[in-house]
């Protein structure tokens, strides 16, 4: 199905409808403040493998980031964060973002994986930030990307969006029109600054 939240503000009842959805295991797609994401409840193992299905990936070889609603998390999946760079994720977040840390024991177990590094999203847009409050922990976060597109990898019109996805997720948030850029990437895990990939996020100033 697909479910209408203005942004200004969001409707209490259908945020909490959202957070049971995913609760209950479901899959979602919904808005941030780069382009529409696909996601799940961190602590739902089959929904994160019924993801990966979805995405047609490996769950050993996903790079999934974790969405957050502010930073207050970032201890339940991170190594300690040099004060550098927490000042650095102070000043970026929430925004269109995507910042590479070194990864604690947590996230292998999430993953079933050997991973080392984690990548931690804060995402400014307040349909998403009130999902994952309501939720009361991250989510499981992927960009809804179409690779049959050649001429655009990533879908914004949620309406469009839901009707690719409607047999595979149980929830398109339509929080109007998403943006065709995705988030910056920055890889901080040696706690140097990288730039592995240039998205709606500036750098120039950042750091």
């Amino acid at each position: 199905m697909i479910l209408y939240i203005n942004s200004d503000p969001p409707d209490p009842d259908s945020i909490q409808d959202v957070a049971e959805v995913l609760r209950k295991g479901g899959v979602i797609i919904y808005p941030t403040d780069t382009v529409y994401g696909i996601g799940c409840d961190i602590y739902q193992p089959k929904a994160i493998e019924r993801l990966c299905r979805i995405k047609n990936i490996r769950l050993d070889q996903a790079n999934f980031s974790i969405l957050c609603h502010d930073l207050s998390h970032l201890s339940d999946f991170t190594r300690p964060i040099p004060n550098p760079v927490f000042r650095v994720l102070k000043r970026a977040l929430p925004g269109p973002y995507t910042f590479i840390l070194e990864a604690n024991n947590q996230v292998p177990k999430l993953f079933q994986t050997k991973k080392k590094t984690v990548g931690i999203r804060v995402p400014a847009h307040p349909v998403v930030q009130a999902i994952v409050k309501a939720l009361g922990h991250p989510i499981i976060s992927s960009s809804v990307h179409d690779k049959e597109d050649e001429f655009m990898d990533y879908y914004s019109d949620p309406e469009l969006i839901h009707e690719k996805y409607k047999t595979q997720v149980d929830l398109v948030v339509h929080g109007g029109f998403g943006n065709l850029q995705a988030s910056t990437v920055i890889d901080c895990s040696t706690g140097d600054f990288v730039v592995v990939r240039e998205g709606l996020g500036e750098v120039e100033g950042l750091f």
